[in-house]
């Protein structure tokens, strides 16, 4: 499952759709196995209503034999960060920042930082930046920085959960600087980078979420880019001589949100 940015709605149907939730939006899938690559929260309406729901099924599929879970994206650490840090400067690298001025400009939502309650922060900081499932290594974003964090899956991340501990915001606003880097596998050069981590991370293939498909395939400049025309988005991006699978189908644009299974069809 892509990125979902506080769309319920949405994210309710799309799991419907797929068989996932039933018509109450109670897990009905059994042993079945869902992964979320992050981005629960910000831009769209009700981030809070989303990571409520993610919690939910952990549960409930926990209980049926089957499991939910979830990753870190940097969305999470932003608004983790914009709760913890406001208004703390922290050294961007280019002047001062601060978490709150950078949440609001990525989309934060005052509803969702209204209704944020200590166990939605417990759970947002545990969660896993890298798992590596039959043969798939997930991650939130398409970039090279995991490797800057350790050389094992558990050593990145052990080491993601230690900074976020520690509550140092200079420290947590680099890891999340890092983990909104993006692009690394889409242009020349692309394919080695995702082997560098499929090398040093363990499987075949990187599936990732984090850069919409519209950006990947050069259908629009930004989320600003009003001139555009809406994208079409069929199904994940597969790229990098076939070793990336891109999960963002940009819902935050008019796209839509993805929910795979994999292994994909040849």
């Amino acid at each position: 499952m892509g990125d979902v940015h506080g769309y319920l709605d949405e994210l309710v149907a799309a799991l419907q759709d797929k068989g996932l939730l039933d018509a109450a939006g109670n897990w009905c899938a059994g042993t079945a196995r869902l992964w979320f690559l992050g981005d629960f929260t910000d831009r769209g309406p009700d981030g809070i209503g989303v990571i409520d729901l993610v919690m939910r099924l952990s549960a409930e599929a926990a209980a049926a034999g089957g499991y939910c879970k979830a990753l870190m994206g940097n969305h999470e650490l932003l608004l983790l960060g914009a709760k913890r840090f406001g208004d703390t400067p922290v050294n961007s690298g280019a002047g001062t920042a601060t978490f709150q001025a950078a949440w609001l400009l990525n989309g934060g939502q005052k509803t969702d930082m209204d209704r944020l309650q200590d166990h939605h922060l417990q759970w947002m900081s545990r969660l896993d930046a890298v798992e590596e499932v039959d043969g798939h290594l997930l991650v939130h974003s398409d970039t090279t920085a995991y490797l800057d964090y350790g050389r094992s899956i558990e050593e990145v991340n052990d080491t993601v959960r230690e900074t976020l501990t520690r509550n140092d915001a200079d420290e947590v606003w680099d890891l999340f600087r890092k983990f909104t880097k993006r692009f690394s596998f889409r242009d020349e050069g692309g394919a080695d980078a995702v082997r560098s981590l499929l090398d040093t991370y363990g499987g075949t293939r990187i599936v990732h979420g984090h850069s919409p498909i519209p950006y990947l395939l050069g259908e629009v400049g930004s989320e600003d880019d009003e001139e555009s025309n809406d994208p079409v988005i069929e199904g994940p991006h597969v790229y990098a001589d076939g070793l990336a699978i891109a999960m963002d189908g940009g819902v935050t644009m008019a796209g839509k949100l993805l929910v795979q299974q994999l292994p994909l069809g040849t």
